[in-house]
């Protein structure tokens, strides 16, 4: 990538960016699109940027910065308050669409390791879509954002373990159980260092000259995500986790602000690369794949979330409320399915699918979670009306 071809990128993004705004919707579709146009497929025409080595190590800054603001934002004590809800909507999210996603995936792949990744990048949402149109549709307030951000909490804690898994597993049982452990293992120590160590760091943070601070955190992130690839896990466990370090310091607040800006760039990047790798021409080997995810998550997204919203006492409105709120699928499924690619363990055939199935599955479920959610509160009255008089005697 040439600083020509750098300088459209932006631009292209930055105009697309603002039209998804506009109307509403997220900005990650667009992004995937515009890495669809100008990337290596039909029509060549627009065929300005070929993927190297350049794109693929913004594309791993990319996954860094997305999964650290992701960790500042797990706070121990943010668990705790919401813990009902995570434990109980959680294990019902997850048995409903993690289940639901391997019948796919199966059906896709066979019992192979692929079928496992396909399970997961259905079960997974988006919590960068989510949270932000909970910010732009007002949602902040409600009682069922607890239930939501509950839920996305649970899959992020799954999450931390699947990105260690898909990262190296696959190969062996014995090799897959070591991935495993030490993806436990890192969580475990990345935990602890956030309970017990925060005092420590917001003691050194402070001190540091305001230049060193900014150096010091970005080598913090970057040095997590290199010892979790020393560990054979993916850079984006270890970014996860130097986020969740980082968040019961003081300094949480002070990070944020100052690295938001290289959060919303790379990330940008990350998906217009990943869309560079997408093979339209796949749509045919995936177009039934991604018909029957798409309807699943439908299915179980609303459907297992009305059913732990009632377990958790909130209304038939509320619950179906928080279920549309976690249709939308975004980043997560784009890097399970950009881990999956660099996992020798998995056939090429199997890796172009996945690939191509995930950038064209995260825009259509986003395009159609951020439509319903906007909606949500009408189609709930409509569907679930207040009782007359004469039903509630």
């Amino acid at each position: 990538m040439t600083l020509a071809e750098l300088a459209l990128t932006l631009t292209l993004l930055g105009g697309l960016g603002l039209v998804a705004s506009r109307f509403g919707l997220s900005a990650i579709p667009a992004y995937l699109l515009a890495g669809l146009l100008l990337g290596p497929n039909d029509p060549k025409l627009l065929a300005l940027v070929e993927p190297s080595e350049v794109t693929e190590f913004v594309a791993e800054l990319g996954i860094v910065f997305l999964l650290f603001f992701l960790g500042l934002e797990f706070t121990l004590d943010r668990l705790t308050r919401s813990q009902r809800h995570a434990v109980l909507g959680g294990t019902i999210d997850f048995a409903v669409n993690a289940g639901l996603g391997l019948l796919i995936g199966v059906a896709a792949f066979g019992f192979d390791f692929a079928a496992l990744i396909l399970a997961a990048a259905i079960y997974v949402s988006s919590s960068a879509i989510t949270v932000k149109g909970l910010i732009d549709f007002r949602r902040l307030a409600d009682d069922e954002t607890d239930l939501v951000l509950a839920i996305l909490i649970a899959e992020d804690l799954v999450l931390a373990l699947v990105l260690g898994f898909a990262s190296g597993a696959g190969a062996e049982v014995n090799e897959t159980l070591v991935i495993v452990a030490k993806a436990v293992g890192f969580v475990a120590v990345a935990l602890l260092a956030s309970k017990w160590l925060s005092k420590a760091i917001d003691r050194f943070l402070d001190w540091l000259p305001h230049e060193f601070f900014l150096l010091a955190v970005v080598g913090f992130v970057v040095g997590m995500s290199a010892i979790a690839q020393e560990l054979g896990l993916s850079e984006a466990i270890g970014a996860l986790m130097a986020g969740v370090v980082l968040s019961e310091t003081s300094v949480r607040a002070e990070i944020e602000e100052r690295f938001f800006s290289f959060r919303d760039v790379f990330a940008a990047l990350f998906f217009f690369v990943f869309g560079l790798s997408i093979d339209v021409a796949a749509i045919d080997e995936v177009g039934w794949i991604l018909a029957g995810a798409v309807a699943v998550t439908l299915v179980g997204k609303i459907g297992g979330t009305l059913w732990a919203g009632r377990v958790g006492g909130f209304t038939r409105r509320q619950s179906f409320n928080a279920g549309v709120a976690l249709i939308a699928h975004g980043e997560f499924t784009v890097i399970l399915a950009q881990l999956a690619a660099d996992n020798p363990a998995i056939p090429d055939a199997q890796q172009t699918q996945l690939v191509a199935f995930a950038g064209l599955y995260v825009l259509i479920t986003a395009t159609i979670g951020v439509v319903l959610m906007k909606e949500s509160k009408i189609l709930s009255r409509r569907l679930f009306p207040a009782p007359t008089l004469a039903e509630g005697s």
